[in-house]
């Protein structure tokens, strides 16, 4: 629906520019037109009047002049001012005073003819006489109302037909905006379809060619998508049961030799017994990073005291072992949302990677702080540390630290980050103080 509005306003806008930038010129020259044809007129009757006033003058018949002026004055509707050459009133409204400006400029000839429009008057001035401004000046006014009437029914016609024109481009708007947005919709459908894994293909048998076989190819990818991810999923389930069962029989191998070892060869097998768990610690580390690569699980709320709790108790014997203090510090009923199983591979990674580099005699520390919108948790060792560039690149699958111990995949902290976003939150390595590394996981309160 956003896509047919954006559309229909645009249409909309467009017709409505076009349809203003045509009408107010129309208008303004329809309302010329009319008032120069209305004061052509109204100057072509002064005119007649005033020539039959002159002919009256020449004949010096004094009542025929003013029965011509009252009789043209009640047939227009109009005021009519007769002046002599000197400006005197002869007929007409004026009874005394001067003549006035229009009058006075015609008679000197400064101007033949004096046309006016404005308070809602119409006005002529113009000679008794074109040739001899001493016969006197005649000016005739009528009101503008029924110019200015004509000229608001016109603007009104002109304002409903824009109402007709608009309405029919938007009903057309309206159709060519459905027929676009409908495969846009479509493929908005597919692709939320393709996101959930669902492989119904778009349909679309109308709109734009372009669309059209863009939705052909959205389809080509998309079948192409499900066929690479059932493959990739095909892969995982059976590399767990392949990888796993031959690892654990290596392991029984080597543990069932330890009797048939010479003195000199124990420390040979035990080097093979710890390859053997990197080996297989590293196929379940892969085996969970690639499914949450094509996973989307749901989040659910993960009391952290709870789960730190059982967590620091399962490492402490491993850390009592290295002499190393294990605690753990936070706030109680604190809540994260965490994919199911999450927060217990995070802080094992976590703890795992603390106690390796953690000398003997220090503390690894857990702590965990509750914000407005997101819940921190920390696990600060006091191990040699690492450099800035070192901490930015420490979250990359398989890098390990100049002089890390051996043994290690290289995976635990990138399956933190990996497992840290799935949720919806984020890890990164601060420096801590004195020295070491404060790993940070923010997660959505």
């Amino acid at each position: 629906m956003a896509v047919i509005r954006r559309l229909l306003l645009t249409y909309l806008s467009l017709t409505l520019v076009v349809l203003v930038g045509l009408a107010l010129p129309f208008g303004y020259v329809y309302q010329r037109g009319e008032q120069q044809h209305a004061l052509a007129q109204l100057e072509h009757d002064a005119e007649t009047l005033a020539a039959f006033i002159d002919t009256a003058l020449r004949l010096d018949q004094q009542s025929q002049i003013e029965s011509l002026v009252q009789d043209a004055a009640r047939r227009w509707g109009a005021r009519i001012d007769l002046v002599d050459g000197a400006g005197r009133p002869v007929v007409g409204t004026r009874t005394g005073g001067s003549a006035t400006p229009p009058l006075a400029a015609v008679l000197a000839s400064h101007t033949p003819v004096i046309s006016e429009i404005g308070g809602g008057m119409m006005s002529v001035a113009v000679p008794i006489h074109p040739g001899k401004p001493s016969q006197g000046a005649l000016r005739v006014r009528v009101s503008s109302a029924p110019l200015t009437a004509r000229i608001h029914q016109f603007r009104m016609v002109l304002a409903g037909v824009g109402v007709v024109v608009l309405v029919c481009g938007a009903l057309i708007a309206l159709a060519l905006a459905r027929w676009i947005g409908r495969p846009v919709r479509e493929l908005e459908r597919a692709t939320r379809n393709l996101a959930d894994g669902s492989t119904t293909p778009a349909s679309i048998a109308t709109g734009p060619p372009e669309l059209r076989r863009l939705a052909a190819t959205f389809n080509t990818t998309a079948a192409r998508l499900q066929e690479l991810i059932a493959t990739q999923r095909s892969f995982v389930g059976h590399a767990s049961h392949q990888l796993k069962t031959p690892l654990t029989a290596l392991r029984l191998r080597l543990e069932n030799l330890e009797p048939d070892v010479a003195d000199g060869g124990g420390a040979n097998l035990r080097a093979a017994l710890l390859e053997a768990d990197r080996l297989a610690t590293l196929v379940d580390t892969l085996l969970a990073m690639t499914r949450s690569e094509y996973r989307t699980m749901p989040t659910e709320p993960v009391a952290i005291s709870a789960a730190v709790a059982v967590r620091t108790a399962a490492w402490e014997p491993v850390a009592a072992d290295r002499g190393v203090v294990l605690t753990a510090r936070g706030p109680e009923r604190v809540t994260a949302q965490a994919v199911p199983g999450a927060m217990e591979q995070i802080l094992d990674n976590l703890i795992s990677n603390a106690l390796d580099v953690a000398p003997a005699g220090s503390t690894v520390a857990v702590t965990w702080q509750a914000g407005e919108t997101t819940v921190e948790l920390h696990v600060v060792d006091a191990g040699p540390g690492l450099t800035d560039e070192h901490r930015a690149q420490a979250l990359r699958p398989f890098w390990r630290a100049p002089g890390a111990l051996k043994g290690g995949t290289g995976l635990g902290l990138a399956l933190v980050n990996q497992l840290a976003e799935a949720s919806g939150g984020r890890a990164r390595l601060d420096a801590a103080a004195p020295t070491g590394i404060d790993a940070v996981v923010a997660l959505p309160a």
